[in-house]
């Protein structure tokens, strides 16, 4: 291995740091230095690890931002999901309210013709030009209930018409809001692209061997963090029972074990990390937010040494990755792209916090 390569890993990795601060808005920059060009006279110099080490570092932070954009695309969707269905029943209610409105208008114009027939007369001047006392009492009643009834009329067309002008408008809000996170999704998916494809980039540039050795460094850099969570005694205090729901849900997620990973996906083929947990806990009757982010939020929190298998372990300081714990200190979750469902430590990532789906 020449200083070549060696110095094509370094390049690698300051260009994809670079095209990625590039693909941030709002931010102008000068063009870039020329690419060195790789010696091929220098002596072998292998990349070492400290080189890895930074290749590794650049691949998580994006295949975070990734996640973090994965999230967005997700909240988008799920409201987008939410507006069209409330569209369709906007829809309903519009079309029900015009037939309602219809049909008030036509019992408004059978009165008039009514009022026509009789010769243009109010029944007010036709009860005074009657001289039958009886008549007089019955067209008296007759004419009380039809006041009532004529400003029934009125005040039924009047709220149907209010209606359907608020359908009408609540239509519209929603459409503009559909078409806001239809422009939000697609900003998102650039950015998950963009991080993905910049991180697949920076390991085309890798050996076969130096990717054997990053794949160890990972290895050994999750091993780490875990290895430091247990030793902090926090599994002694471990005790919980999974739930009948939580039991359910393990099982669900168990059996995803090497599918693959797909921003976005919702199973059965492939799965995103609040995907699989999202499913997994729908299979188990007990719907829950499709985003880690909102899983977080709107779920109830526990303490980590109350936790039980079926809870959910949020990672990151952002909330941008989402776990299922099985006990005995592992998780099951699909990673990130280019990875499968699989088990890992719970402690090998930054724990956020933990959430009960079944609280």
């Amino acid at each position: 291995m020449g200083a070549g390569r060696r110095a094509l890993i370094t390049t690698a990795v300051t260009v994809v740091c670079a095209v990625t601060v590039l693909a941030a808005p709002g931010i102008a920059f000068a063009s870039p230095s020329p690419t060195p060009t790789p010696s091929t006279t220098a002596s072998p110099t292998p990349v070492t690890n400290k080189d890895l080490e930074a290749v590794r570092a650049k691949l998580d932070d994006l295949y975070h931002d990734a996640a973090v954009a994965t999230d967005a695309y997700n909240a988008a969707e799920e409201q987008a999901r939410k507006q069209s269905a409330q569209i369709v029943e906007l829809a309903r209610k519009i079309v029900k309210g015009q037939e309602k409105l219809d049909e008030l208008k036509d019992r408004a114009g059978a009165a008039a013709r009514s009022q026509y027939r009789t010769g243009g007369l109010p029944d007010e001047a036709q009860l005074i030009l009657s001289d039958n006392p009886q008549a007089f009492l019955d067209g008296a009643g007759r004419i009380l209930q039809g006041q009532r009834a004529t400003k029934g009329l009125i005040a039924e067309l009047t709220r149907a018409q209010d209606d359907l002008k608020q359908y009408t408008a609540d239509a519209s809000t929603q459409w503009q809001l559909l078409e806001k996170n239809r422009q939000a999704k697609a900003a998102a998916k650039k950015e998950i692209t963009t991080r993905i494809a910049a991180a697949e980039k920076l390991e085309s540039q890798l050996e076969k061997q130096e990717k054997e050795r990053l794949a160890k460094l990972e290895q050994q850099a999750a091993l780490k963090a875990q290895t430091a969570w247990l030793d902090s005694g926090v599994l002694k205090d471990i005790s919980g029972q999974a739930s009948a729901e939580g039991k359910a849900a393990v099982a669900y997620a168990t059996a995803q074990l090497g599918k693959p990973y797909e921003w976005g996906a919702e199973g059965p083929k492939s799965y995103d990390c609040s995907g699989l947990t999202s499913q997994a806990w729908a299979s188990a009757g007990d719907p829950i937010p499709r985003t880690s982010q909102e899983q977080w939020k709107q779920l109830k929190h526990v303490d980590v040494k109350d936790m039980r298998p079926g809870d959910l372990i949020i990672y990151f300081d952002d909330a941008s990755h989402v776990a299922m714990y099985i006990g005995d200190g592992a998780i099951i979750h699909a990673p990130r792209p280019g990875r499968t469902v699989t088990i890992a430590g719970a402690g090998s990532m930054p724990i956020l916090g933990v959430v009960r789906p079944d609280a």
